[in-house]
């Protein structure tokens, strides 16, 4: 097989904008989770259009009344990791249908007084819009393909390394300089 300079032309500008648009997509997605493992939910917030609605199991309501009600459903827990696989994004101009996979595991405290451990299979079906240059949410159905209840498996003494934490003093939040 020969490579013909017309195999090895550059991408054209419109390439490279639907390239950046489905990178800035899934950075959308990628700080929802971390919003919510963090319990940042300023984070979470800005990841929504103000009107933007979601669609979870337990709740269907806009961007402010959902933040409300999640809040207080992490906090009952020790802590969580979103952690997301497949991502396909489907642009139209300022709109885009995003679908992702991933799995979110939910940890019980250690003194029973929150939920269980349990693991769910997700898809996030979002309808992304841009304004002013940012794509945010305008509408997210959150599905549930699967959940498993497990028994506690945490491992060993949580003094054996770098410990998280749910809001930002989490090494994440630590500046770059």
């Amino acid at each position: 097989m020969t490579v013909t300079d017309a195999d090895q032309a550059a991408p054209t500008e419109d390439v490279v904008r639907e390239l950046a648009d489905k990178q800035a997509i899934y950075e959308v997605v990628l700080r929802y989770c971390r919003g919510i493992d963090r319990l940042d939910m300023e984070l979470v917030r800005s990841c929504y259009h103000p009107e933007g609605v979601d669609n979870h199991t337990g709740f269907t309501g806009r961007r402010d009344d959902y933040v409300a009600w999640v809040e207080p459903l992490l906090r009952r827990l020790h802590g969580t990791q979103h952690v997301v696989a497949n991502h396909l994004v489907e642009v139209d101009g300022d709109r885009a249908r995003s679908e992702t996979y991933g799995t979110a595991y939910h940890l019980a405290r250690t003194d029973g007084s929150g939920p269980g451990n349990f693991t769910t299979g997700f898809r996030y079906v979002d309808t992304m819009e841009r304004r002013d240059g940012q794509w945010r949410i305008l509408d997210r159905v959150a599905v549930r393909e699967w959940t498993r209840e497990e028994p506690d498996q945490r491992p060993g003494d949580p003094a054996e390394g770098p410990a998280m934490a749910r809001d930002r003093s989490d090494p994440v939040y630590r500046p770059l300089r």
